[in-house]
């Protein structure tokens, strides 16, 4: 059965789908920069000495991890708002339990990346003076992040795609902005094939801006 391709549909609602586009990649953002802030300390504490701390980083790495994203918008959404007594803004919500699930694999980057550094350089950093916390911090992390530059841009791809299930809170981002036009138009086809190619281009962007990078980081460390 041949399909009657109407681009005229596609050019008319373009302006709309790039809106969308935007909203899905200020969620990313925010929900990866956050997530890299609760990452990096709770991939430290999975490497801390103290057993409760480390037992705690582990517990929130596993549950998070072992629990689908859906599952947990909907908690941070739906179940959430029935503790604290009053409804959370569906920005909010989006931007939290993307947060809250990227921080987890952003933690198993982090820890990942540190223990693949010497383990005399720790012990050369005490041995000059340097605290355990000054010596993760000026010694550590600036090689270990250089190293984990690659599985962070992974991770920011797989948030900007996995983004889309904010759809189901109603939250208008680029899959929902299709499934709106898509109730006006009936225009299937050609909507989820502009969404996808929206999709395509700005992962194709975000892996080569993430290339770029990783080749600059491994040129100035030849140097």
């Amino acid at each position: 059965m041949a399909v009657d391709l109407n681009l005229s549909i596609i050019t008319d609602n373009l302006p709309l789908l790039l809106k969308g586009a935007g909203v899905t990649l200020e969620i990313t953002a925010l929900a990866v920069g956050l997530g890299l802030l609760i990452g990096m300390f709770v991939g430290v504490a999975r490497l801390a000495n103290n057993r409760l701390i480390r037992g705690l980083a582990a517990v929130y790495v596993d549950c998070i991890r072992g629990t689908p994203l859906l599952v947990q918008i909907f908690i941070v959404y739906f179940a959430l708002p029935q503790l604290i007594g009053h409804r959370i803004d569906p920005f909010m919500a989006a931007v939290g339990a993307c947060s809250i699930n990227s921080g987890a694999y952003v933690a198993e980057i982090f820890r990942a990346g540190i223990q693949s550094i010497d383990k005399g350089q720790m012990e050369a950093s005490r041995a000059l003076g340097l605290s355990w916390f000054k010596a993760m911090r000026f010694v550590i992390m600036p090689q270990a992040f250089k190293r984990i530059i690659p599985p962070l841009g992974n991770e920011f791809i797989a948030m900007l795609k996995d983004s889309s299930l904010v759809s189901v809170i109603g939250f208008e981002e680029l899959t929902r902005t299709g499934q709106l036009i898509i109730s006006r138009t009936y225009a299937s086809f050609e909507i989820w094939t502009a969404v996808a190619i929206i999709y395509l281009v700005m992962t194709i962007a975000i892996s080569r801006l993430v290339a770029l990078l990783e080749k600059r980081f491994n040129k100035g460390r030849k140097n």
